[in-house]
């Protein structure tokens, strides 16, 4: 039995691993794909403070490398199961798996909804990002797409139009769907074009890298190719917390309803991370939502 199980092997995740063993708690975390979570994705990494520059898979490693340091456990499973039998935690996976813990802190995090094109998973990091506040400065001068219509969508992109030659809005939709507040602001900007009733067909590369996109008119089915050097993609984030909801209440998206705090309504089961209800989701939220977690779940552990 561990103190501490952090179902997750994200930035989340492992700043609860870290600090419940540095609060001398045995901590298992269980991942089922690979360590680092949405940061893998960014081949620069320029806003975590104390670091000049990094990549998003060197800040995993690091960190991966300073918890199993610290003693930390951990499995590559699917957790599909999280059980509240009082002072002890029984956490269940897909493979078979059953360990019991005395808190658990549930640091899922969330998945990018995808264009779902042939090579785009292959392009994430070369071309398509995800992020213009962590990847931004990279396309500084250079012309980008960017896919979606909604506020993260004009929000992001209002970034890009301060440091890009040019970008380009595309949406499926015949409107976009953000506040007004901002397509005025987004469309007032002399080097913002947009494309509505349009849909993504083609991702086109060169040498391995993004170099185009093929649309297609909704009405017509007209086709046109447009040359650009990044795609950033705001289309929607998906939580996977449906496991978990008889422990901690879901907000209308799906995310664990819960504040800076990190408790939810069962004693004993925290959450950290993207999964959770927040404004902000960054690298920085992402560690700060860990350490907080964790040290609540350790109080819990000490005053049972």
């Amino acid at each position: 039995m561990y103190d501490i199980i952090v179902v997750g092997g994200g930035a989340a995740g492992m700043t609860a691993a870290l600090y419940a063993l540095r609060n001398g708690k045995s901590a298992l975390v269980i991942e089922k794909n690979g360590f680092g979570g949405q940061i893998t994705h960014s081949p620069k990494v320029e806003n975590y403070p104390g670091t000049l520059q990094m990549s998003g898979n060197e800040f995993a490693e690091k960190m991966l490398d300073q918890i199993l340091a610290q003693g930390a456990e951990i499995e590559f499973e699917n957790v599909v199961s999280v059980e509240d039998h009082g002072s002890v935690k029984v956490v269940k996976t897909e493979e078979g798996g059953v360990y019991e813990a005395g808190a658990v802190v549930l640091a899922t995090g969330v998945k990018h909804r995808m264009l779902g094109l042939p090579g785009e998973e292959d392009l994430v990091g070369e071309g398509i990002s995800f992020c213009a506040v962590c990847d931004g400065d990279f396309y500084t001068g250079r012309r980008v797409c960017m896919a979606g219509g909604g506020n993260s969508a004009l929000q992001e992109a209002i970034l890009l139009s301060e440091k890009c030659s040019e970008v380009i809005m595309l949406q499926d939709l015949d409107f976009f769907t953000g506040e007004q507040r901002l397509q005025d602001v987004l469309f007032g900007k002399p080097n913002v074009k947009a494309y509505t009733g349009v849909k993504i067909e083609q991702l086109l590369q060169k040498n391995g890298e993004l170099c185009g996109l093929v649309i297609s008119e909704s009405g017509t089915g007209e086709r046109r190719e447009i040359a650009c050097d990044g795609l950033f993609v705001a289309i929607g984030l998906i939580p996977e917390n449906e496991p978990f909801k008889e422990l901690a209440d879901l907000n209308g998206y799906g995310y664990f309803d819960t504040d800076e705090s990190c408790g939810t309504k069962t004693p004993g089961i925290y959450v950290a991370g993207d999964c959770r209800s927040k404004t902000v989701r960054q690298l920085t939220t992402a560690v700060a939502d860990g350490a907080c977690a964790a040290l609540a779940a350790c109080r819990y552990l000490q005053m049972r």
